[in-house]
């Protein structure tokens, strides 16, 4: 049963009647590509936290370049913007309509009426923004309403004072740097110089925008912890606040009344467990006052246990072999966004479909319903915090990372599939005169003791978090006592986890390249390169047969394959870029398993419990 989502009301957006938006032609196009229309991401976006009346501003937008951050605090108020962009979309990518680069500063605007019940109402009206790259500056009608800072991170605005009948205007100001030289912020892969592993930037509103209708007072998070050990809290002026726990069929299993803006928790008696296999999920009504909204959670425990004396994580008391890919979440037409959400699910399913249980979220966010696909679909998300560039930050750079940090962990908690949170990537701006590492693995406890910490990912480590984790490329070096220039023998006090390999491609043909390079030469650029499908396979089956024996062998408990598909000119995927050709023959399937496998045949049942 899929979890149903409210649609979206009609929007009256004045600028979609004769408009002149069209996809542009771009590198490289997907089967969604000439899907998406002017509708784009009609679904309900905030699954946690769903309410009846909401109104989506997706959609056919006017845009401009603007002259620099001069223009920040004077909208274009009376001035008519003739260019159109399609919100969501980065103004990059074809989807947009624009497919623009190096653009740094931009005004954004739409027209909206309110629907007419909400204008009578006594409650608030909330505008908000899923995402915007990388700093916003919102006005409506002309007045200053407010400010965000942060390219993946979701902001709300209080709009009610100053919203009129009739219609309104929303105008968004966006200044996005990447990785200029004067900047350090958080930007994973992107960059205005693509190349291998770094990809094409994102700039302007790329996630979706939305209205919704709530009373004076009304509930603006859930914490949620559903565990199979007793342990949970949920809650946000202190109200009477109801929680109700129902099954798939609409069965009410448990009731609880407590206060808000304070921890509780309760018992659900004899719930089914969350888990790869069996990712069982339950709906979640709370009700404070004349505020009603619905949620879903599922019941799961993250742990580390030692099994014959090696440490291991632990699903609900049980050690299961974790193996996935790294994944990257760029797309051909949309790049950060994907093109809707029937592409987007179309990689998880693939994934699950090889028998995979796990993916590596590469320093990147994505939609909040990415994260409810992995719930639904029972697929492990290690979720990597968003990098800075490559170079030591300062002070205030660190700072305003770590603050983002914290809009990572509370923005996502309560997705049940995330169990690892990943603070540095192979040394990404990560000052080595101390070691923050551990002051940072220390804090997220704080905000979220429920899951596992993967410090360091690649090297650089010194020892913080629960996993020792080792990059190597091609061949696993999975928890064993080898090293490289690189890397170190494994750390037997924490998890090992193979953090990256694999790594290698093939040789694709124009039908599958991205088109901006000026030769196939330049796209075909990987870790190892094979001259065709036969190779590849071939090559693919002896790492996988390796990491297998190192599973038998020495401790390795979890694997990250590079990478579920090509992006750009790194050709390594399962797939490439355009998701036409699955590299993967049919034995991929009965190496997956063997791992899995091999990892039971090392014991799960008996363990020796620690906390996280």
């Amino acid at each position: 049963m899929r979890w149903s989502l409210i649609p979206a009301v009609v929007v009256p957006l004045l600028t979609q009647a004769g408009h002149s938006y069209e996809v542009k032609k771009g590198p490289l196009d997907t089967d969604w590509t000439y899907k998406v229309g002017t509708d784009p991401w009609p679904e309900y976006p905030r699954p946690l936290l769903v309410r009846d009346d909401w109104l989506s501003l997706n959609g056919i937008w006017k845009w401009r370049a603007a002259s620099g951050l001069s223009e920040a605090s004077t909208p274009p108020v009376g001035e008519v913007l003739i260019d159109e962009v399609l919100v969501p979309s980065c103004l990059e990518s074809a989807l947009s309509g624009v497919m623009v680069q190096d653009v740094t500063y931009a005004w954004f605007t739409t027209n909206f009426t309110l629907p007419e019940d909400w204008a009578t109402t006594s409650g608030r009206i909330l505008l908000n923004f899923e995402a915007v790259d990388y700093e916003a500056t919102v006005f409506i009608n002309s007045k200053e309403a407010g400010f965000h800072r942060g390219g993946y991170w979701r902001f709300t605005i209080d709009a009610t004072d100053l919203l009129k009948e009739g219609t309104n205007t929303i105008h968004v100001f966006v200044f996005d740097p990447t990785d200029m030289d004067d900047y350090v912020i958080p930007i994973g892969k992107q960059t205005r110089r693509p190349s291998h592993i770094f990809y094409t930037p994102c700039t302007g509103i790329w996630q979706s925008v939305w209205l919704e209708s709530v009373p004076a007072s009304y509930i603006t998070q859930l914490d949620v912890a559903a565990g199979m050990d007793g342990k949970g809290n949920a809650g946000n002026s202190s109200e009477a606040v109801t929680v109700k726990v129902s099954d798939r069929d609409g069965n009410v299993i448990a009731t609880h009344e407590a206060s808000s803006n304070a921890e509780f928790s309760f018992n659900v008696n004899s719930p089914k467990l969350w888990s790869p296999q069996s990712p069982t999920l339950y709906n979640l009504t709370v009700t404070m006052g004349s505020d009603v909204v619905k949620s879903y959670t599922g019941f799961r425990t993250i742990s580390i246990g030692e099994v014959q004396g090696v440490p291991r994580p632990l699903i609900n008391g049980e050690f299961i072999f974790q193996f996935g890919p790294l994944d990257q979440g760029w797309w051909p037409d949309g790049l950060m966004t994907p093109p809707n959400r029937e592409a987007m699910e179309y990689d998880l399913k693939f994934l699950k479909s090889q028998g995979i249980n796990m993916l590596r979220k590469h320093i990147k966010v994505e939609p909040d319903l990415f994260y409810r696909a992995c719930d639904e679909l029972g697929i492990l998300v290690i979720q990597d915090m968003v990098s800075l560039r490559v170079v030591i930050p300062n002070a205030a750079q660190q700072k305003e990372w770590e603050r983002q940090i914290d809009l990572l962990i509370n923005q996502h908690k309560n997705y049940p599939s995330i169990y690892t949170w990943v603070i540095y990537n192979e040394g990404w701006g990560q000052i080595t005169s101390y070691y923050p590492e551990f002051d940072l693995a220390a804090h997220i406890k704080t905000l979220d003791p429920t899951r596992l910490i993967d410090a360091t990912s690649g090297w650089h480590d010194h020892g913080a978090g629960d996993w020792h984790d080792n990059h190597h490329y091609a061949n696993p070096q999975c928890g064993t006592p080898f090293y490289s220039i690189l890397s170190t023998p494994y750390d037997n006090k924490r998890i090992a986890i193979q953090g990256e390999f694999g790594g290698i491609g093939h040789n694709i043909s124009e039908e599958h390249a991205w088109k901006v390079q000026k030769s196939i030469n330049e796209v075909n650029q990987t870790y190892e390169l094979n001259i065709d499908l036969d190779a590849y396979n071939y090559r693919g089956h002896t790492l996988m047969r390796e990491l297998k024996e190192q599973i038998e062998r020495y401790s390795c408990s979890a694997a990250v394959w590079t990478q579920t598909t090509d992006v750009e000119g790194e050709v390594n995927g399962f797939m490439t870029y355009d998701r036409r050709l699955v590299r993967l023959d049919a034995k991929w399937k009965d190496d997956i398993q063997a791992l899995y496998d091999a990892a039971a045949a090392r014991g799960g049942a008996k363990t020796t419990k620690r906390s996280v």
